[in-house]
């Protein structure tokens, strides 16, 4: 009888061992993404900088992908996967010492440059891992599995700002004024790297030939002629700007935007989330990237596990276009809204943001057989959507607030909502013959 399940290959063999040990990968991928998020309000107090200004953390970071998706997509389909992740590590390395280092020079220009090779590090793993997860199982779970894996960075992306914001936000009214507290969690990302690129060292780590990814059901049409795959990168472009700009400037709209509590509200939360201003009380800065790390990348985690069992059951369209239609909403009522409503739309904004970055990978690389390696390098490398959207965001909220930063965001759903919408039409249009699967 022959044997069937999520992580079983058409071969037969049982691919769960591999996918957990790459699995380890997202986690740190999210662990650093946290940690990204909690930089732009940090900096802002040490180096006194605006928030455009500090929005260029992003655009160090989210303008690696656009430099070296498409080489890391080159290398994995030359020499492999094995040899594309350990590439990969080995930038992280060399990322998080380089960014270590510029805490004790405190120059802005140097963490700049520690977070761009750290990205570059993550690209590779984010070009590679994403369509290799796809492939290691069975042909209809590949939404399924690219979704627990994304959770499991959704895991690291709890830690991230949770770790991070202890160390290095206030959790007083005071605003830190040193860059010493970085040291530790960045110190913390090179050792399980380390760690990691010894298990991969001694791993065998099964290749999936171009051949076998004809499994997949291909089309002779070269990829960028594909319109659900050029859309794919449209969307995802303006999804990753989207996700990007909330993430960023969560701190600052919680901080500025959340209502003033009496005491008996402020005593249910922990002591070092409020802060009195006399009669009442307000969010402290650690206060705020422990409710990034619980409330919105929690809600994140929990989207994406729940996710999974969504789209194995209902078309990754259909689910993607319902979670871009409430995210639209919510972002209406932050821009037009204020208080507890408005705050907790932002927080909900993360579970309907949770399947987007994988639905979407999934739906523009559907049918794309031995080019997939190479196009989903391409839907990566739109990933420098994320180097736009936080500079616009910022200088929108220096010229006016913070809550009107966020139409950036809703422009950005509502074309995935579009998308979405239109996929089937697009993916049945390159082939008549090709039936969609998703």
């Amino acid at each position: 009888m022959k044997k069937t399940g999520l992580f079983i290959s058409p071969d037969g063999n049982n691919q769960f061992k591999i996918f957990c040990i790459i699995s380890m990968l997202f986690l740190v991928l999210g662990f650093s993404t946290g940690m990204i998020d909690i930089l732009n309000k940090h900096f802002q107090n040490t180096l006194e900088i605006t928030k455009a200004k500090s929005a260029l953390i992003q655009f160090a970071n989210y303008i690696s992908y656009f430099f070296v998706a498409i080489p890391a997509g080159i290398l994995a389909q030359r020499y492999g996967y094995k040899s594309g992740i350990i590439i990969g590590l080995v930038l992280i390395m060399c990322g998080t010492s380089t960014f270590m280092l510029a805490t004790v020079h405190g120059e802005y220009f140097f963490f700049l440059i520690g977070i761009f090779i750290l990205a570059a590090g993550l690209t590779f793993i984010e070009t590679i891992a994403n369509p290799y997860v796809i492939v290691l199982g069975n042909k209809d779970g590949g939404a399924a599995r690219l979704n627990i894996s994304q959770s499991i960075a959704g895991l690291g992306l709890i830690f991230g700002p949770l770790i991070g914001g202890h160390f290095v936000l206030s959790a007083t009214g005071e605003v830190s004024k040193t860059n010493d507290g970085l040291f530790v969690p960045y110190l913390g990302i090179f050792l399980a790297v380390t760690l990691i690129l010894l298990v991969f060292f001694r791993t065998k780590v099964p290749e999936v030939t171009p051949e076998a990814d004809e499994r997949i059901g291909a089309t002779e049409k070269p990829f960028w002629q594909l319109p659900h795959f050029v859309f794919a990168v449209i969307a995802q472009f303006l999804y990753v700007a989207g996700q990007t700009g909330i993430f960023s400037f969560f701190i600052n709209y919680v901080v500025e935007h959340s209502p003033a509590m009496t005491l008996g509200l402020a005593s249910l939360l922990p002591s070092t989330w409020t802060f009195s201003t006399g009669s009442f009380y307000q969010i402290t800065e650690r206060g705020a990237s422990q409710i990034l790390a619980f409330g919105g990348f929690g809600l994140f985690m929990i989207g994406r596990l729940t996710g999974g069992m969504l789209l194995s059951k209902i078309k990754t369209q259909v689910v993607l276009s319902t979670f871009a239609l409430i995210n639209s909403v919510l972002m209406v009522i932050i821009i037009y809204s204020d208080g507890y409503l408005a705050t907790i739309s932002l927080v909900l904004s993360f579970y309907f943001m949770s399947i987007m970055f994988p639905a979407i990978f999934s739906l523009g690389i559907a049918g794309l057989g031995g080019q997939t390696k190479k196009a989903s390098s391409i839907i990566v490398m739109s990933i420098v959507g994320g180097a736009v959207m936080p500079i616009l965001m910022g200088a929108i909220a220096d010229h006016y607030d913070m809550a009107t930063g966020f139409i950036m965001p809703l422009i950005c759903f509502a074309f995935i909502l579009f998308y979405a919408l239109a996929w089937t039409k697009l993916y049945r249009g390159q082939n008549s013959e090709i039936a969609p699967s998703y």
